[in-house]
């Protein structure tokens, strides 16, 4: 029945104020009403629909984006939106489109890279969407080793131009968002080369290797070169310097803004259908291959380094470390986003698991709520906390965010490692832990949740490619834990801080082991941080200490590259479990709601012990009984989570149009929906399937003869 909430009961139980908790979980009031506002704005508005978006083909599905796209644009000029509202109207549109790269990544990078003459051309014909603009790093035959990409900006002194080539196919431009079909300019990386050498750190590189050749009397691998590099001027992170300083960005102007037609030497199109259904499939990724394209010298992007017309290379005083500002962004955001995306999922699966009745009726009763068996309540919850401990760890990068770029604007490059250190990581866990959470949430959804119209695997389709963007996870992970080791390494002569402060009592996390005697010991916030240090201090310590067995230390790096991992993952779920505690000494307004976060923050924190329970047993920090405690009090907490499970994820504030599910309805109202929707498959636009007296009326009738296959 249309206006019952079948869900009324559900949320009686809450024993929290759910409106507080709203605000607690936007970060302030202000930015609650914003976004409540905009959300709604989309949903009210038709032009916005999106459930019969699996069910069209590839040139209608993105004919569709495009569509949405310009309305959206419309709204944003005709209501005069702010950016922020902007923002937040872009995101509950909730379609992958070319905009999303226009304004996430290319008006970002011009303006962190670009000079200010370069801003004041380029920027205003981008925020006025006069010119479109992509970001093309990535190359077919190389994604997260940059260094090596192909593509040549060369210098012609005489013309005053670069020449934008592409030397082989691997070289060619493979995966950016808004390429395809949509773009009229992109930002270009490319290997700079003036007077026939390369230059930038390629330069600085190349003649290194050879100096460091003459020196040692045998070849010597970039790698080690880069080491020498990261020794010498030792404020920058080896990790940055290895993977970001390789290449210089140039715009290039993909196609005319007159017919939109790619202009000559471009080769341009769409690297055509991804994973999924609708999902990605709305963003024109794509394609891109220069022949000797040629543009002015000043679509080089020169605010920290450039050519002279006379094609002298130069750096500025404008440092190099400045750039990193924007991958620290980028970082942050996605770990903002990989919140909203886990939240997503929990909430259908929450609410669908609230409505879903399965086995134990007695006497003819109604049957179990499967929100009720301890299976699902051991699977869910979790994944709820880890919604709201990302929700927590992604304000706080926003605040790091805020604090690196003021330290970089002053010269002050001392936090730079740890900050892409955290970034990184935490780029690394969240995305991971995101997209197993979905599929885990659509498993947790039994048959419905493969349905398309359970919102599910459209979610997961979508957000999957995050634990390859921005930097591969494994790889990420690898050079947080360049960057334990170096820390561990200086122990004896540098103090550690902010994230890693922790290391600084090393020999205590060595040597004490945990106190822990009770069930309820384990409700004591020290008590765990203290747990999540000690592993990951001696995890991190022991790596150390087997890399100093080796004499090359990148041989080292390669053998122990699986402890490695494990190490910067103890690390990083350290700081969110951290960061969580911190954010309930914080004063937090509403009746019963620093409460319920402090539940969800033991349910986060015991269930990583319990899920990696052998390594905190194997560093001998835990006793077997220990870790038995601590299971022991997860499986309380979930009884306690359990009455305001639904106040919980009604508490992220989703409107029906944004979650996407007829599983995750707001109003329960699943059954009746879900038979609707099955009749408005085109399948269903008839009786008889197109096909069926061609194929299958032979076969009923052993005419096979005369069936033309």
């Amino acid at each position: 029945m249309e206006g019952v909430d079948y869900l009324i009961d559900e949320r009686k139980k809450a024993q929290f104020d759910v409106e507080a908790m709203k605000v607690a979980w936007a970060g302030s009031r202000e930015a609650f009403e914003l976004s409540d506002r905009m959300a709604k704005l989309v949903a009210n508005d038709p032009a916005f629909e999106k459930f019969t978006r699996p069910m069209l083909s590839r040139k209608e599905l993105f004919k569709n984006t495009l569509r949405k796209a310009a309305h959206g644009w419309k709204l944003i000029v005709d209501l005069r939106l702010t950016e922020e509202e902007a923002k937040w109207l872009r995101l509950y549109i909730d379609e992958p489109a070319y905009t999303d790269l226009h304004w996430g990544m290319f008006i970002p990078a011009i303006e962190g890279q670009g000079t200010e003459e370069q801003k004041k051309k380029w920027l205003p014909l981008a925020r006025r969407m006069q010119i479109i603009g992509c970001y093309a790093q990535t190359e077919l035959g190389h994604g997260s080793n940059v260094q090596g990409l192909e593509t040549t900006a060369t210098f012609d002194p005489q013309a005053d131009e670069f020449v934008i080539h592409s030397p082989t196919l691997t070289s060619s431009k493979w995966w950016p968002g808004g390429l395809g079909k949509a773009s009229t300019h992109a930002l270009v990386y490319a290997r700079l080369i003036v007077g026939g050498e390369f230059h930038g750190v390629h330069g600085t590189l190349r003649k290194l290797v050879s100096s460091l050749n003459s020196a040692v009397g045998k070849p010597v691998s970039n790698c080690i070169a880069v080491v020498c590099i990261y020794r010498l001027c030792g404020k920058m992170n080896l990790s940055i310097v290895y993977h970001r300083c390789f290449n210089e960005g140039f715009i290039v102007q993909l196609r005319s803004l007159e017919d939109h037609l790619p202009l000559p030497g471009i080769t341009v199109g769409d690297i055509g259908l991804k994973f999924g259904n609708g999902a990605y499939n709305t963003m024109d990724n794509g394609v891109l291959r220069f022949d000797h394209v040629r543009i002015p010298r000043d679509q080089m992007l020169m605010r920290v380094a450039q050519v002279t017309k006379e094609g002298k290379f130069r750096q500025s005083d404008v440092p190099r470390q400045l750039l990193y500002g924007t991958m620290v962004y980028v970082r942050q955001t996605i770990v903002s986003d990989a919140s909203k995306a886990l939240s997503r999922a929990v909430c259908i699966a929450t609410r669908y698991s609230a409505v879903r009745r399965q086995f134990g009726s007695r006497n003819g009763g109604p049957e179990t709520q499967v929100i009720d068996y301890k299976t699902q309540q051991s699977r869910l919850f979790p994944l709820l906390a880890s919604a709201y401990a990302f929700r927590f760890v992604g304000e706080w990068l926003k605040w790091l965010y805020t604090d690196v770029k003021q330290r970089l604007e002053a010269n002050d490059f001392s936090t730079l490692p740890e900050a892409h250190a955290c970034t990184a990581g935490l780029k690394s866990l969240t995305t991971t832990a995101t997209a197993d959470g979905i599929e885990e949430c659509r498993k947790l959804c039994g048959g419905h949740g493969y349905l398309v119209s359970s919102g599910l695997p459209e979610l997961f389709a979508v957000y999957i490619p995050a634990c390859t963007y921005e930097g591969d996870n494994v790889v990420l992970l690898l050079q947080v834990a360049r960057f334990l080791v170096k820390t561990v390494s200086e122990l004896g002569y540098k103090q550690p801080v902010g994230t890693t402060a922790y290391m600084g009592r090393v020999a205590a996390l060595m040597q004490n082991n945990c106190t822990v005697r009770t069930v309820e010991d384990w409700l004591n916030p020290g008590a765990i941080v203290e747990a999540f240090e000690a592993r990951a201090a001696r995890m991190s310590v022991a790596c150390g200490r087997q890399l100093a067995k080796f004499e090359n230390p990148e041989e080292g790096f390669a053998e122990l590259a699986s402890d490695l991992v494990e190490a910067a993952l103890a690390h990083c779920q350290l700081i969110v479990v951290s960061k969580f505690v911190e954010k309930l000494q914080q004063d937090i307004p509403g009746k019963g709601v620093k409460q319920s976060l402090e539940i969800l923050c033991y349910v986060y924190a015991l269930f990583l012990l319990h899920k990696h329970q052998g390594e905190f047993l194997a560093t001998g920090y835990l006793t077997p009984k220990q870790a038995v405690l601590a299971n022991e009090q997860l499986r309380t907490l979930y009884s306690k989570v359990r009455p305001n499970a639904i106040a919980l994820v009604d508490s992220f504030n989703y409107t029906d149009h944004y979650l996407g599910s007829i599983l995750g309805r707001y109003d329960g109202n699943v059954y009746p929906k879900l038979y609707e929707a099955a009749w408005q498959d085109p399948l269903n636009d008839s009786d008889v399937a197109d096909g069926f007296h061609q194929y299958v009326q032979p076969i009923l009738k052993q005419k096979l003869h005369s069936a033309k296959l």
